[in-house]
């Protein structure tokens, strides 16, 4: 660019302009940059996570069976007390099972008589009887099962307390073990945060930490927490680990749903090399590059790096500048491994 603008300032002034100067080696091509030293720093990083602000007192109740609702009792925001009936199916059909295994047992117990007076005179085997025997145990289990089911038609609350959302309404089938109501139970105090974390964070917490919760709905305003719950798996379909943070509500009412952010601060710490965040390129989540200069001080090299926190104007780098001492800080976007470099 400097060699086009001489040659159009020299048409300009026709054949009389002096040739250009020699020394034109001026327009040096190499980039200037700054270097800047990388430090070590003792720091116990925070795991911080969201979600839902929930109750262990909380409840989803369902039906043992399935079929159709034949008939609900109470509506969202209902007060409810132990053992209330809340929902009923439709029985027509679990009815007619019950029916249908009451004869068969009576079958069976009428075969079994038979059988045995045959037995006591010598005209039946001991396998017959023995089949017998069995049919009529069978038929006993299948008629005790239709009865169980028979008093699991129906849902009732298990506790006193509020029902906070209705799923399901009459005339809806509905299957096994699918929630038709959620029962909260009122005075508890038992709140607590369920969130997500990766398999790096969940390795650095453990039940009973202390944890910083805040809250949307209350702007400002810091709950104390502890860590209650650590999942020993992960979520299939996210990968990450459950956890729990009881947290006390502090005279503030809660509610279930609320969104809720918590910070906790493991007590180990560990060494982190700090550079200028001006360093960084390239940045992509945690993964990002950073060029430090080769020994010839005129050549860089780029280096994949983790960042694991963002503070200030500094990032904390958790691996892939061992061994570096100096790093690329001003002029770094505009480098690669071909470009040669002169220091500011």
């Amino acid at each position: 660019m400097f060699g086009l603008f001489v040659w159009m300032w020299c048409s300009s002034c026709g054949n009389d302009a002096p040739p250009p100067a020699a020394d034109s080696a001026i327009s040096d091509e190499r980039i200037a940059v700054r270097v800047s030293p990388v430090t070590q720093r003792q720091v116990a990083l925070p795991v911080i996570a969201s979600g839902m602000l929930t109750s262990t007192a909380e409840q989803r109740l369902s039906f043992k069976i399935g079929g159709i609702i034949r008939k609900t009792y109470v509506d969202e925001g209902d007060m409810v007390r132990a053992g209330q009936l809340l929902a009923v199916l439709d029985k027509t059909e679990i009815d007619a099972q019950v029916a249908q295994a009451q004869q068969g047992l009576t079958k069976a117990e009428r075969d079994l008589g038979r059988v045995e007076g045959l037995y006591r005179d010598s005209s039946a085997t001991l396998e017959l009887l023995q089949n017998a025997t069995t049919g009529r145990d069978v038929a006993k289990e299948t008629f005790r099962i239709a009865t169980f089911n028979q008093q699991y038609a129906e849902i009732r609350a298990t506790r006193s307390g509020k029902i906070i959302k209705k799923l399901m309404n009459e005339g809806e089938i509905t299957g096994p073990g699918m929630p038709v109501f959620v029962l909260f139970e009122t005075g508890a105090n038992d709140w607590v945060v369920k969130a997500n974390v990766s398999d790096r964070d969940w390795a650095r917490l453990q039940t009973g930490m202390s944890a910083k919760v805040s809250l949307d709905a209350y702007e400002g305003t810091n709950f104390t927490g502890k860590v209650s719950d650590l999942s020993p798996a992960a979520d299939p379909a996210s990968g990450l680990y459950p956890v729990e943070i009881s947290v006390a509500p502090r005279g503030q009412r809660f509610a279930p749903g609320l969104f809720a952010k918590v910070e906790v601060t493991p007590s180990q710490s560990r060494s982190y090399a700090v550079v200028p965040l001006e360093s960084i390129v390239e940045g992509d989540g945690r993964s990002a590059y950073i060029f430090a200069l080769q020994p010839d001080g005129e050549t860089v090299r780029k280096l994949a790096v983790q960042v694991a926190r963002i503070e200030g104007d500094e990032a904390l780098i958790s691996a892939g500048l061992e061994g570096i001492n100096e790093v690329v800080s001003a002029g770094a976007p505009y480098l690669n491994e071909q470009k040669k470099v002169r220091r500011m």
